[in-house]
């Protein structure tokens, strides 16, 4: 996954992705221009941060249509509409379906610019929110079938000899599981180990 926060502007009037382009790239941010939903969709990839500026009236896919099937990607990318001919019920419709602001054009620059800084933060937030649960899923995934069971042993709050009991193996092999459970889910005590059970939806039997 790419993690360059990568601006996209989406929009068919050539002169207004060129105008946006030069504003942002001026400032350091990195843009990519598409000149249509489609082309944006076509090369999105598994970009995680970073936010899509999308005109609304494009022909073919629209830029309410765009963000219908960005929500059914569950892309990650905050999406900040921008119109020349808005009226109310379509910037209500935008922000309903997930849009985090509305523009119209003409565009104030410092505005824009202050939402995408806002909207890159937010990313940002997803981005590693999203690294940490893959991060758990990784190390759920890793466990082997008794290392997975003594994890919902420790779960349940039950001590070493008493696993050992309950699954008719020694002390030294729950220990050993347990250092190998600690290890792949990368917990630093029993407790975190707990948090991260949870976090990953484990429940205590």
């Amino acid at each position: 996954m790419n993690d360059t926060p990568v601006i996209h502007i989406v929009d068919d009037d050539r002169a207004a992705r060129e105008g946006l382009g030069f504003l942002l790239s001026s400032l350091g941010l990195t843009i990519a221009s598409h000149a249509s939903a489609a082309d944006l969709l076509a090369t999105l990839g598994n970009q995680i941060v970073g936010c899509i500026l999308a005109d609304v009236r494009m022909p073919g896919m629209t830029g309410l249509d765009l963000l219908d099937e960005l929500g059914r990607r569950d892309c990650p990318l905050p999406v900040i509409m921008i119109t020349g001919h808005g009226d109310v019920p379509m910037a209500v419709r935008a922000m309903r379906t997930g849009a985090m602001d509305f523009f119209e054009k003409p565009v104030n620059g410092m505005a824009l610019v202050e939402r995408i800084n806002e909207a890159l933060r937010v990313s940002g937030e997803r981005a590693q929110s999203l690294g940490g649960r893959e991060q758990l899923t990784r190390g759920i995934e890793s466990l082997t079938a008794r290392e997975a069971e003594v994890a919902r042993a420790v779960l349940a709050g039950r001590q070493n000899k008493q696993i050992a009991h309950d699954l008719g193996i020694s002390l030294k092999t729950v220990e050993n599981h347990r250092h190998n459970v600690m290890d792949k889910m990368q917990a630093s005590s029993a407790a975190d180990l707990v948090r991260r059970l949870v976090a990953a939806g484990w429940q205590a039997d």
